[in-house]
Formats: C-alpha cells, sequence, structure tokens
C-alpha cells in the first residue's frame, strides 16, 4: 500500500517522523510520503530533516518518499518552489488545492496543474475539467481523501478524473494515528467517491515508481 500525504510534527501533525513510519508499517504500508506543510520559509529544512529517516524506515519495510505539501502558496509562486523543491531533494511535491473548507487563493489549483514538478494535487475542491485535462497532461494526480471537510468533493473530483483521464490517489493526510488507513478504509473512500471496485482496486494498487517516473 502507499500513502503520499501524511503530516508530522515538522508542521501540524501529532507523531515523530519515525512513529508515523513504524505505525504505517504495521498497518500494511511499503510506501509512504511525508510532506509536511511547507512554503519559502521552511521547504529546505522540511527535505534536509526527513532525509535523515531514510534508513530507519527502511529497517522498517518502508520506503520513505521525502516530500513538501506547498500550502498556501501565492499561485503565482508555486511553480518557482515546486521547482526549487525538486532541486533540493523532494522526492515528491503536492499542493494543497483549493479544498472548500479553507481560504486557499483562486488559481492555485491551475497552478499546480500546470506545473510539471508538481506530482499530486491534494483535494482540489471543485476542480475545473479544464485544469483536470491540464494536470492529466502534466501526469499530476488529483486526490480522493479522507480528511474530514476536505473529503466532501471527492465525488466531483472522482467524476472530474474519470471524464479527462487524470489519475487518482488515494490518500489519509493523516496528521493523527487514527487516521491512518487500512486498506479497507482506503478501498471504501474509493467507492464512497464513486469509483467501481474495479477502479478502486486499481487505484489502491497503484504503482508509484511508475507513476513517479522513477
Amino acid at each position: 500500500m502507499y500513502d503520499l500525504h501524511t503530516h508530522t510534527i515538522i508542521s501540524d501533525g501529532e507523531m515523530l517522523p519515525v512513529e508515523l513510519i513504524r505505525r504505517m508499517a504495521v498497518t500494511g504500508y511499503t510506501t509512504v510520503a511525508i510532506t509536511d506543510h511547507a512554503d519559502h520559509s521552511n521547504t529546505q529544512e522540511i527535505i534536509t530533516a526527513l532525509a535523515k529517516v531514510r534508513e530507519s524506515a527502511q529497517l522498517y519495510g518502508v520506503r520513505l518518499l521525502c516530500g513538501v505539501e506547498l500550502t498556501h502558496v501565492p499561485p503565482a509562486r508555486i511553480a518557482d518552489l515546486a521547482k526549487s523543491a525538486k532541486e533540493s531533494g523532494a522526492d515528491i511535491v503536492i499542493v494543497h488545492g483549493e479544498t472548500p473548507v479553507e481560504p486557499v487563493a483562486a488559481g492555485t489549483n491551475h497552478a499546480a496543474c500546470g506545473c510539471r514538478y508538481v506530482n499530486v494535487l491534494a483535494h482540489p475542491g471543485l476542480i475545473t475539467m479544464k485544469d483536470a485535462r491540464l494536470a492529466a497532461k502534466n501526469g499530476i494526480a488529483l486526490e480522493l481523501t479522507s480528511r474530514g471537510g476536505h473529503n466532501r468533493t471527492n465525488g466531483h473530483v472522482a467524476s472530474v478524473a474519470r471524464e479527462t483521464g487524470c489519475q487518482l490517489v488515494v490518500d489519509s493526510d493523516a496528521h493523527a494515528p487514527h487516521d491512518i488507513l487500512d486498506r479497507q478504509a482506503k478501498f471504501i473512500v474509493a467507492k464512497g467517491a464513486g469509483l467501481t471496485d474495479a477502479e478502486c482496486r486499481e487505484v489502491i494498487s497503484l504503482n508509484i515508481d511508475q507513476f513517479l517516473g522513477c
């Protein structure tokens, strides 16, 4: 299993990175991205800190993807920061999308979907067909999330992704131990968004190396 969107005490999560990894390992995960909230003030520091945990993750049988979630960054600055994050060693860059429950700047989805350094647009709210097509063109996945509030538009996201051919991922946006999803919970998130059983199985079994181009 994979989860491409989690948080630790490096930003607003409750767990140390290694605790999160251990709990994910016990739940059955083999690939976990830690993507703490980042802007221009802390991106490098997050990536550097997470890199120190790679060996511990390997000892627990987990491939750690060191990443960031660009959060409330002005749309005009997303591309430059995403590029900088990748150049600083980030394995994955996600962008905090235009969720209906936070005052994310209009244009954030569009800026993220047009940036080849972004891998996942998290909880993209009422994303437009135009932006989803742009994401599909650039190989950017749209997220189905279990996070309360953010998950209100999962059905819309799934429908738009199906119509535009955009890749979907199912993530927890975990901040605390109780947020971690087992396989059945991930399946329910996907199924609840309107995916067929076959689509659910395909999405939750995504080949992450192929998706990230590793």
